[in-house]
């Protein structure tokens, strides 16, 4: 694979308790326990699913019906292939939802409780793939997502970039006067900030963090807040039978999230077409060495579109003598790199054996055509 693997309905407005419980049932996202017992389902299931074949039963859906691996073909053809199941995190009505139907038109989305749930979901075959936010125009890299990338398996097949409108929400008949506090994630909180201050003209509100945009309205819905309005998006008021006090409250219009598209398997590389590949590599310490990785895409009119650094999980310190009889302590980085080609081109694969010469590590997380579309 490439250089090498190592280069290698909506809700009205409950009445009950027992109405708001049967809610959270229904939107209660993929956990790591679901997923652990979806396997053992499985394994228990799986001679009489597979005729004795032998194969593994973890290909069961959500459902318990029974899915084909996603093939390269599949993800190709992704925009007209229907009931593909694609995790997200958070719960229904996150902007992470409305990407994943972006990224694959009429697919099922399935919500999971954290990053790491959805990554796992796509490697026990619950779900076929993943979109995940990895970058956002304001709030910048979502660093999570790229130590994941790392740590599992999974293969960049695309991107989609979805630009994110807030709204304030509240349940119905509460109006301004009423509010005490508002919830949603420390971003969209963030991002609307002097939005909120000119809104409460009379009042601050207390900022509450939650996990997500559509959890806060959630948990407003169903505990049945009177003193409390969420940042979510306008799909979450339809969702959870909320008011809209305030729309497009975000400070800054251009909010745009970049979401990457994971599979099982890589797409086969095309040329003649705008695509973009991701990689991530190490050096050895020492004067010099970071300019000379860059280098071997610049020699080679390579545009570079995006470079990240993260410390080594595995060794944070390296210890270096100096020369001079002193030990000095650095961090060991890992360089995430986007850059503007396919590894269709050879002038990608020159590249990359170049800089494989020097890395002490290098892998391919994906090569995929580029979204050039308006968020």
């Amino acid at each position: 694979m490439y250089l090498a693997h190592s280069l290698q309905h909506p809700i009205c407005q409950t009445t009950t308790s027992h109405e708001s419980q049967s809610m959270a049932r229904r939107l209660r996202p993929i956990t790591v326990p679901s997923i652990e017992r979806l396997r053992r389902r499985s394994n228990a299931t799986s001679n009489s699913l597979f005729g004795g074949s032998g194969h593994s039963a973890r290909a069961l859906k959500i459902n318990a019906s029974l899915t084909r691996p996603l093939t390269s073909s599949d993800v190709n053809k992704s925009a007209n292939c229907p009931k593909l199941k694609v995790a997200y995190q958070g719960v229904p009505g996150a902007h992470s939802e409305a990407a994943a139907g972006k990224a694959y038109l009429n697919c099922e989305a399935v919500p999971c409780e954290f990053f790491e749930t959805a990554f796992e979901a796509v490697e026990a075959r619950v779900v076929d793939c993943a979109v995940l936010p990895i970058e956002n125009s304001l709030g910048g890299s979502i660093h999570r997502n790229y130590d994941l990338l790392l740590r599992h398996n999974l293969h960049i097949v695309g991107e989609v970039q979805h630009a994110v409108r807030h709204c304030l929400l509240a349940l119905p008949g509460v109006n301004f006067e009423e509010i005490n506090r508002v919830l949603s994630h420390p971003q969209a909180l963030a991002q609307c900030e002097h939005t909120l201050t000119k809104l409460f003209t009379n009042k601050v509100p207390v900022r509450e963090a939650v996990d997500d945009t559509a959890g806060a309205a959630q948990y407003i819905a169903i505990n049945k807040l009177q003193d409390a309005a969420a940042i979510a998006s306008l799909r979450a008021a339809d969702l959870y039978g909320m008011n809209i006090l305030a729309s497009d409250i975000q400070d800054d219009q251009d909010n745009v999230t970049r979401f990457l598209m994971l599979a099982r398997e890589p797409i086969i590389p095309r040329s003649g077409k705008p695509f973009k590949t991701s990689i991530v590599f190490s050096l050895e310490e020492g004067p010099g060495v970071l300019f000379k990785a860059l280098a071997v895409f610049a020699m080679r009119d390579i545009n570079l579109t995006k470079i990240e650094s993260r410390p080594s999980k595995k060794r944070p310190l390296r210890i270096c003598d100096d020369g001079n009889g002193m030990r000095s302590k650095y961090f060991d980085y890992l360089f995430y790199v986007d850059f503007e080609a396919s590894m269709a081109d050879p002038n990608s694969s020159n590249a990359l054996n170049h800089l494989k010469e020097f890395a002490t590590l290098l892998r391919v997380l994906g090569s995929y055509p580029m979204d050039v579309n308006q968020p």
